[in-house]
Parts: C-alpha cells; structure tokens; sequence
C-alpha cells in the first residue's frame, strides 16, 4: 500500500525586505522571492509552494523566509542572502517537508538556518488541546 502524500508545504518570503544601505530596486526580498519561484518553478520541489508577503515584520534580519505546513511547526528564518540561498532554503524546506512535525534536528539543518533560525512557532491549531473547565466551574 502507497505512503499517503505528505501535507503540502508554503514557504514564505518577505518581498519587501531590504538589506541596510540596499536602495537597488527591486528590493532583496523580491529578488529572492523571484530566484525561489525559478528553482521551484525548474522542478525537483514537488509539494512545495513559494509565495510572497508583503511583510513579515523581521527588518533587522532581511532577507525573511517562514516555512509552515497543516500539523507542523512554523519557522521562520532571516539573514538570508537574496543572490545565493534559494537552493540552500529548498534544501531546507525539504528537509522539513520529509518529518511529520516540521522539526528538523539542529545539525541536520542548513548552515544558514541554523544561524538565522528568528522563531519556532507551534501548529495551529494545537495538536492536543488541553482539557480546560468551563468558567462557570
């Protein structure tokens, strides 16, 4: 009997992040963005889709990517570089995509995740919602 086809991953990319001193247009994050949707788009990614945000709020860190996927935890990672690391992200998603909660360990990740790891953001919803009294008791 067939594996049932893992759950699809979205990576994230913040399309207007800018490098500190950057003014080139278009930004970091839109040349990133454009440099993952080519790799993807060449094949070799299934399961993965690329999409662009207008923000995800880590100025300090560009370039910003978030990786989630239903069931598994969401990490979000900066300090990325907009000409060089959309096949070391891919390689990173795919990681993610092949465990069932999201978490890859520590030395198996990246180079680049490893350090610019921003955030580990549980499901949602929960996987085990704990058991809460009503107010009322």
């Amino acid at each position: 009997m067939a594996e049932p086809a893992p759950e699809p991953v979205t990576l994230y990319v913040c399309a207007t992040c800018r490098a500190a001193g950057d003014t080139a247009e278009p930004r970091a994050g839109a040349r990133l963005l454009a440099a993952l949707q080519d790799a993807v788009g060449a094949g070799g990614h299934a399961g993965i889709t690329v999409a662009g945000v207008e923000c995800l709020s880590v100025c300090k860190r560009p370039c910003t990517v978030a990786v989630a996927s239903q069931g598994r935890w969401t990490y979000v990672y900066g300090d990325l570089d907009a000409a060089e690391s959309a096949r070391t992200i891919l390689e990173g998603v795919g990681l993610y995509a092949s465990t069932p909660d999201g978490i890859v360990p520590w030395k198996a990740r990246p180079q680049e995740f490893r350090k610019g790891v921003v955030a580990r953001i549980p499901p949602f919803p929960p996987l085990a919602a704990p058991c809460l009294p009503d107010a009322a008791e």
